[in-house]
């Protein structure tokens, strides 16, 4: 008998690519594919259960189909489509966590679980040190938002983790995650015709490509090459750094820098208007930046990512067709401007 996989957030693109890539590894028998909504994209051979992981029923699907791995999938910074906001995206992330954790904890067929989390569990700080290690503490952790769902279902995993010590436990803290399927707080701002940013402030920033995204759960949901292989924390993202001026400019998108305070009322009146997840965590990246190192990524993990920071940036780019601006004719623009700036030699 092979695996049985269950893999929860389904009816988001990203789940849904993830179970069918799953279902073509030969020691995987069955995929069970969890989400409160049906998925509107195909899931291969895929059984689809109809179920909320915050209820209890999680722990019924667990028990009826003998699952031994899961693949937690359901934690994310924006709702699915039109359905519910922040509030029911929180409960989802934090309450719905606790209850899969409390299923696994009572299913002893469970033998391995990987959970999607997110390099945010760092924050984002003005002292913050230049390169994150998994290991880093936080300046400052943070206060709300999806960056602090992060943290606390972070914190029941390692609870879980103490409870079940016969259970290999794989936590992937990815950075910003693009593509052409890209569904992110991140991504809806980049989607903006004109780009709100901080005044003073370039703040550098890490992609993932959400093909390496799927590549490296399916590799942390597999069989180790040694017992602790696919265990632990890692983070998760391509090579290189982009500055926030310069995805702009890759965006032909026209930047409009304001005092941080007018930045917070713009992010508030977006979340209101229901087109941008703009929280204050959001801001605080997008004036502080955050960069993760990626040593135990490859060397642990054995995982080497094909896109870069600046290549999975670019492929997100052509997905979304032209911005206001030619970027040739914006790149020319600001350089130009910067060339008559004092200090304009050093801009980006």
């Amino acid at each position: 008998m092979g695996k049985v996989v269950l893999v929860t957030g389904v009816a988001r693109q990203l789940g849904g690519r993830f179970v069918r890539r799953v279902l073509r590894e030969p020691d995987v028998d069955r995929v069970i594919g969890v989400d409160a909504v049906p998925p509107e994209h195909h899931l291969g051979g895929a059984d689809f259960v109809r179920a909320d992981i915050r209820h209890p029923t999680i722990a019924k699907v667990l028990a009826e189909h003998a699952v031994d791995t899961v693949v937690h999938m359901d934690v994310n910074g924006t709702p699915l489509g039109k359905r519910g906001g922040r509030t029911l995206v929180k409960e989802t992330n934090v309450i719905g966590t606790m209850q899969l954790l409390g299923a696994c904890q009572k299913a002893p067929a469970v033998k391995r679980l990987v959970i999607k989390s997110s390099t945010s569990v760092y924050g984002s700080a003005p002292r913050d040190p230049a390169i994150f290690t998994e290991t880093t503490p936080p300046k400052s952790l943070p206060s709300g938002g999806f960056a602090k769902d992060t943290v606390e279902v972070e914190g029941y995993v390692r609870g879980f983790a103490r409870r079940r010590p016969d259970v290999a436990v794989c936590v992937l803290r990815f950075a910003n995650v693009l593509g052409p399927c890209a569904d992110s707080p991140l991504a809806e701002y980049f989607a903006l015709p004109v780009l709100p940013t901080v005044l003073g402030f370039d703040p550098r920033l890490q992609f993932v490509h959400e093909d390496d995204a799927i590549e490296v759960l399916r590799i942390a949901a597999g069989e180790p090459r040694r017992s602790t292989l696919n265990s632990g924390t890692f983070n998760i993202a391509g090579d290189g750094v982009l500055l926030l001026s310069q995805t702009a400019r890759r965006l032909g998108r026209p930047t409009l820098p304001f005092f941080l305070p007018t930045v917070t009322w713009i992010g508030s009146a977006l979340r209101s208007l229901g087109i941008s997840d703009f929280s204050p965590e959001q801001i605080r990246l997008l004036t502080h930046g955050r960069v993760v190192q990626t040593t135990q990524m490859r060397e642990t993990l054995g995982f080497e990512p094909k896109y870069t920071t600046a290549e999975a940036f670019a492929d997100y780019a052509r997905s979304r067709g032209p911005g206001l601006l030619p970027p040739e004719t914006l790149a020319r623009t600001v350089d130009r401007i910067a060339a008559v700036l004092p200090g304009g030699g050093d801009q980006n």
